[in-house]
């Protein structure tokens, strides 16, 4: 993840939001923060990152909050102490940063599911339980439940939150890998067609990744070794570039039902119990979703798909 200072620009929502509950006599961001200490150790890495006086600014903002505990949890997640990650300002800075989004966004109007980018550079996919609340899912897929919503400012919004957010460390092959071994096939055939570099490039990317038993499945359907397959490259670079789809395409922005066309140029159907129809009329369910990685989104499949018969 590009880890670039708070001050850079962030896309902004598409709801940016009413600016309900707040009036000029509230206290901005910073005020409500300071005034709670619970958020003590919020306050403190904000401040040694240099980061107060925007904060502290017209806004509008957004930030998910975590509290003294979500702090100490965290640094025991990562082995390194409080002063430790203070004295590392660029990590401090893209921490922060992930908790940060440039519109004023209340619980009512977080987009369930969605992609939100965040002033660090990257993105957290909110969501909305059946159950009640909100989630915030973060660029490791590590959650965290706004615990209190709508804490108004007079320049944005708080969510406090349990855990905090990190910043995406994995592009989507070293995603992949990270996995094994239930996708060390795929990564083999990403290596013996030479398309590592290219799903390891800025995106961003959706892949549809087949685990090692769609990929056993396979071999038997086609009555080809692993060997022989890896061997035929152009047929190896069709099947796999057929799973890629440019852009990040999370589960709550499949078109269900429309065409989605591949880097291999072949389309396919996703239907709306996300399985997949692909151009052989052979089916393939998605699995698990929305694996998010510095440079775009896994969805897991359950069998291999093909490109149209000659691709």
């Amino acid at each position: 993840m590009q880890r670039r200072h708070l001050l850079s620009a962030a896309a902004t929502l598409p709801l940016l939001a009413a600016c309900g509950g707040s009036d000029d006599d509230e206290p901005n961001i910073i005020g409500r923060l300071q005034a709670d200490a619970n958020y003590s150790t919020l306050v403190a890495a904000v401040t040694t990152a240099g980061l107060v006086g925007t904060l502290s600014g017209a806004g509008p903002f957004t930030v998910f909050a975590p509290n003294n505990a979500a702090f100490a949890a965290v640094l025991t997640e990562l082995g390194i102490s409080q002063q430790a990650l203070l004295d590392n300002k660029p990590l401090l800075t893209a921490v922060l940063s992930t908790h940060v989004v440039a519109a004023r966004v209340p619980a009512a109007d977080v987009p369930n599911g969605k992609a939100v980018a965040v002033l660090g550079g990257g993105i957290v996919k909110p969501e909305k339980p059946a159950a009640g609340g909100v989630t915030i899912q973060d660029g490791r897929n590590r959650i965290a439940k706004v615990t209190k919503a709508d804490i108004f400012a007079s320049n944005g919004v708080i969510h406090a939150i349990d855990t905090v957010l990190l910043p995406a460390d994995k592009n989507i092959v070293q995603a992949a890998v990270g996995s094994a071994p239930e996708f060390s096939i795929l990564v083999e055939a990403v290596t013996a067609a030479g398309l590592g570099d290219a799903l390891s490039a800025a995106g961003p990317l959706t892949v549809f990744a087949p685990t090692n038993a769609a990929f056993a499945a396979l071999l038997t359907e086609l009555n080809v070794t692993k060997d022989a397959l890896f061997a035929n490259k152009p047929l190896l670079t069709a099947v796999l570039t057929y799973h890629v789809v440019s852009g990040r395409v999370l589960k709550a922005d499949v078109p269900v039902g429309a065409d989605i066309t591949t880097l291999q140029t072949g389309k396919f159907k996703v239907d709306a119990t996300l399985t997949i129809t692909d151009a052989r009329a052979r089916t393939s369910k998605i699995t698990a979703t929305d694996v998010l990685t510095s440079n775009g989104v896994i969805h897991i499949i359950d069998k291999v798909i093909l490109p149209p018969v000659g691709n």
